[in-house]
C-alpha cells in the first residue's frame, strides 16, 4: 500500500459494505481481554483478513475480528485483538484500523492492554488508568510522507488521555469497589521480555508499567483528534531477577482472570460517557 489515505478509503469502504452503522466509540481489546466483544449485539464481524489492507495478527489471545454494533446503547466499532510491531508490521500498518475506525465515524477511543507493572505498589491482577506514555519502540507511526487530511504533521502530545473519561473511569471504579492504579506506561517494540537493567532503569524514568502495543495508535488517535482512555490489565510485577520464568501463556492466563472487572469498568464508562466531550 503505498498510499495511505487510499488504503484507509477502501478498507472503509468494504466495511460499509456490511453495515452502516456509524459508530461513536472505537474499541481496542489486547491479550486476554477480547471477552468484551461477545457482548456487543453485533450488526457485523468481519475477520481480519476480509478488510483490505489490514494487517493479521498471529498471537494468541487476539482473536482477529473487526465488531461494529451497540453497546450499553451506544453504537460501537471493537477490534477484538490487535496487531504489534513485533510481528513485523510498521507502525504505520500497526495503526491503520485506527484510522479506519476513525474514518467510518467513531471519535472516541478506548484501549486496553496487558502490562508488567514496574511501580512496586502494584499487585499482579490491578487494573491501571493510563495518565501518560513514554513511546520507546524505536519508530513513530507519523513517520513518512505526510497527509495533511489525516491530521497535523506535529500534533501536540501533551494532554493524551482525556481527563474528562479518567475521571469517570476512576469514579466508576470507586463505586464497584474496585482497585483502579494510575500511571505511566512505557511502550517497547519486544517480542523479549524485559531485563532487570532495562525495568531499573523505565522506573528511574518514572514508568509504572510496560508493554508492547497502545502508544501507536494512540499517537495516530491524538493526531486525528479523537479522545483517549486507555486502561492496563496488571498481569505481573516485575523487578530484578525473577523466580519463575515470564511466559506469554503467564501473561494471556493473569489476564483472563481480571477480565470480568475489566469488563465491568469498560461496559459503565461506555454507559455512562458523553460524547459531546
Amino acid at each position: 500500500m503505498t498510499d495511505l489515505r487510499s488504503g484507509i478509503q477502501e478498507a472503509a469502504a468494504a466495511i460499509r459494505r456490511r453495515t452502516g452503522l456509524v459508530p461513536e466509540i472505537a474499541l481496542i481489546l489486547g491479550s486476554g481481554l477480547g471477552a468484551l466483544a461477545d457482548e456487543i449485539a453485533a450488526e457485523a464481524a468481519l475477520p481480519y483478513e476480509a478488510i483490505p489492507h489490514f494487517p493479521r495478527g498471529s498471537v494468541e489471545g487476539h482473536a482477529g475480528r473487526l465488531i461494529l454494533g451497540a453497546l450499553e446503547g451506544k453504537r460501537v466499532v471493537a477490534m477484538q485483538g490487535r496487531v504489534h510491531l513485533y510481528e513485523g508490521y510498521t507502525a504505520v500498518q500497526v495503526t491503520l484500523p485506527v484510522r479506519v475506525m476513525r474514518a467510518l465515524g467513531a471519535g472516541t477511543l478506548v484501549a486496553s492492554n496487558a502490562a508488567g507493572g514496574i511501580n512496586p505498589q502494584f499487585r499482579a491482577g490491578d487494573l491501571m488508568l493510563l495518565t501518560d506514555h513514554i513511546n520507546f519502540t524505536g519508530t513513530n507511526p507519523l513517520i513518512g510522507p505526510h497527509d495533511p487530511a489525516l491530521g497535523p504533521r506535529f500534533p501536540d502530545m501533551s494532554r493524551l488521555y482525556d481527563a474528562a473519561l479518567g475521571g469517570l473511569a476512576r469514579r466508576i471504579a470507586q463505586e464497584e469497589g474496585m482497585t483502579l492504579r494510575s500511571g505511566v506506561y512505557i511502550a517497547v517494540a519486544g517480542p523479549s521480555y524485559e531485563t532487570p537493567a532495562e525495568i531499573e532503569m523505565f522506573r528511574r524514568w518514572g514508568a509504572d508499567a510496560v508493554g508492547m502495543s497502545t502508544v501507536p495508535e494512540v499517537i495516530v488517535a491524538r493526531q486525528m483528534g479523537m479522545r483517549v482512555l486507555a486502561v492496563s490489565a496488571i498481569t505481573n510485577v516485575i523487578g530484578g531477577i525473577r523466580a519463575e520464568p515470564l511466559t506469554h501463556e503467564g501473561v494471556i492466563a493473569a489476564a483472563k482472570e481480571l477480565e470480568p472487572r475489566f469488563i465491568r469498568l469498560v461496559r459503565r464508562v461506555v454507559r455512562e460517557m458523553s460524547l459531546s466531550g
